[in-house]
């Protein structure tokens, strides 16, 4: 064995023992790493001017962003990156990165990047020929921003994968609309995305088709077709496919698809590698919270007599006109209490299903007034609009709707804390992510590649909450805690709409109906430019750092700004449910 995996085990080891991390000897295990595995294998050049060439020339990086800088700026672009004179904190983030993200030679055997040298090549790359966007990037991801993965490994590469991290897919009750749909999940998970099914209006089991009763197959054969579809499609290997499928607990199947991640389900409806969700109305919490049984209703009735689907409907508004109604057919009454402890139960043994409720979400959401959010991706963190598209046969063309791709990075708040210029700091990072948006056409995927052109979504993050807490002695949970990340989270939000904004004034372009959102009414910013306004206790003062207390006249600003100029990103922040 290796003398780095050796240390490695020991620290694992004696962490698991102890519960202490030896750091001395994970120090040492990345040591070794470097000494026996990364540097016997890195190719060296004799300058930049060489590296760039040979990698260029051999096919391993695109030449078309290359070509957009002179030489020397990218040498001191180079040099930038190498000026901060970078250390891995630990053995697991040199091997991950040597592991998963560094360019390799095509047969394995050499390493062709370091860490800086990804760095400047996704700086490069993202910021398509702008020199000053280009600097600004190598500091933020030097100093506290990440792009999300598939960014940070395909950037620049000429046999890459897609730059987007997550999509959301709605199905609809049709044969075409199910087939059609597996083949997009098939293309996305091919390009290094977790992908979202929403499976919430397939008709259920035993549900009538051309009128004749119980020939319906329900949603677990579908959900089993798309667990099949992730495990085949990856990404050159690099990644497995991922994907998870939604469903609204009101729909008959539901009992199934709780069941389905259980380690004792039985075969035929076992998920052994598919995540699932579950869209819980708020009426479900009110009907659980009187002991009482809810009904489980089939989506294809609802459609038949209203003419919408059962996603684009509030099951909370219309449950009892829908019990009312003679047409629609209650296919089971189960109580809810029961049901929820069979959904707990699943929970525990296996981690699923995720929980999305859904009048919580559409109730808050700043576009109410342009659609509804149906249900939420992979890491359960996006809430976008969605339309379903109407897949027709062959010789008719299909009516797209708006699907979700959604571009992702994260801000290390330790060290945003520290930043010169968090404002800046904010600013870059989000222009970085408008340009994955932009150089976004995933044209296999028509819904996908039409929302992305109109919505321009994208979901700037944050991690290591915790990490900075324990720095500043903060208990996680207490109330400087919530203080903290309250005051944090304002100032994030309001340098990304206030960035969102120029980008609206220098382009004179704003996402799809924007008019119609809650931001154009100024009714978003009425919570903020209202606030009562109070003094900082010393210790969550010393936590923010060099980040800005955002005051109720900077929100008025900005309030004022975005009515007369608009925002170009439907979607700016994205938090993800990660161990920050």
């Amino acid at each position: 064995m290796k003398t780095y995996l050796k240390l490695n085990n020991e620290v694992l080891n004696s962490y698991r023992t102890t519960g202490r991390l030896e750091l001395e000897k994970d120090r040492e295990a990345t040591r070794r790493y470097f000494l026996e595995y990364v540097n016997v294998r890195l190719r060296y050049f004799i300058d930049i001017e060489e590296k760039i060439r040979y990698l260029v020339d051999e096919g391993y990086y695109e030449k078309e962003f290359i070509s957009k800088y002179d030489m020397e700026f990218i040498k001191r672009m180079y040099k930038k990156a190498y000026d901060y004179h970078f250390r891995f904190p630990s053995f697991m983030s040199a091997s991950k990165f040597y592991d998963s993200y560094a360019m390799k030679s095509r047969d394995g055997e050499e390493i062709l990047e370091k860490y800086e040298d990804r760095i400047v090549i996704i700086a490069l790359y993202l910021a398509q020929g702008d020199t000053l966007l280009a600097e600004r990037a190598v500091e933020a991801m030097m100093e506290a921003y990440q792009p999300a993965t598939p960014t940070a490994l395909n950037s620049g590469k000429k046999a890459r994968g897609e730059l987007v991290s997550c999509f959301k897919l709605s199905m609809d009750d049709s044969m075409n609309s199910i087939a059609e749909n597996i083949g997009y999940c098939l293309e996305l998970s091919r390009l290094g995305g977790g992908v979202g099914v929403n499976l919430t209006d397939l008709r259920p089991l035993g549900d009538p088709i051309k009128g004749i009763s119980n020939r319906a197959s329900g949603v677990m054969p579908v959900a089993k077709l798309l667990e099949n579809s992730f495990s085949y499609s990856n990404q050159l290997g690099q990644r497995n496919g991922s994907g998870v499928a939604y469903l609204n607990i009101f729909h008959g199947d539901i009992e199934n698809f709780i069941s389905s991640k259980k380690p004792n389900a039985d075969d035929k409806i076992r998920l052994a590698t598919l995540s699932t969700g579950i869209i819980i109305p708020t009426i479900f919490f009110e009907l659980m919270k009187r002991d009482k049984d809810i009904v489980l209703f089939s989506p294809y009735d609802i459609f038949k007599e209203y003419k919408k689907r059962m996603s684009e409907i509030s099951i909370t508004e219309m449950y009892y006109e829908l019990l009312d109604n003679p047409n629609i057919r209650k296919i089971k009454r189960i109580n809810a209490r029961k049901l929820y402890t069979e959904i707990k139960k699943a929970q525990f043994e296996s981690g699923y299903p995720f929980e999305i409720f859904d009048d919580t979400v559409n109730e808050a959401h700043p576009l109410k007034n342009i659609g509804r959010v149906k249900m939420s991706n992979l890491c359960s963190e996006i809430l976008q609009v969605q339309e379903t598209s109407i897949i027709t046969d062959q010789d008719e063309p299909n009516q797209y709707g708006l699907d979700v791709s959604c571009n992702l990075g994260s801000i290390d708040i330790h060290k945003a804390s520290k930043s010169k210029n968090f404002g800046k700091l904010v600013d870059t990072a989000m222009r970085l992510l408008t340009n994955v948006s932009q150089m976004t056409d995933i044209k296999n995927v028509p819904s996908v590649a039409k929302a992305n052109k109109l919505m321009h979504s994208v979901g700037l993050g944050v991690m290591n909450l915790h990490g900075h807490l324990v720095t500043q002695g903060i208990l996680y949970g207490s109330k400087e805690s919530i203080e903290f990340i309250d005051y944090f989270m304002e100032a994030l939000n309001y340098y990304s709409l206030k960035t969102s904004m120029e980008i609206a004034k220098e382009r004179g372009e704003t996402f799809y109906r924007f008019k119609d959102s809650d931001y154009a009414s100024g009714v978003y910013f009425d919570p903020y430019v209202n606030k009562e306004e109070q003094a900082l206790s010393p210790i969550v003062s010393k936590a923010l750092g060099t980040v800005p207390i955002i005051t109720q006249q900077m929100w008025q600003t900005l309030k004022e700004e975005v009515m007369q100029y608009g925002l170009f990103h439907s979607y700016r922040l994205a938090i993800a449910p990660t161990g920050y």
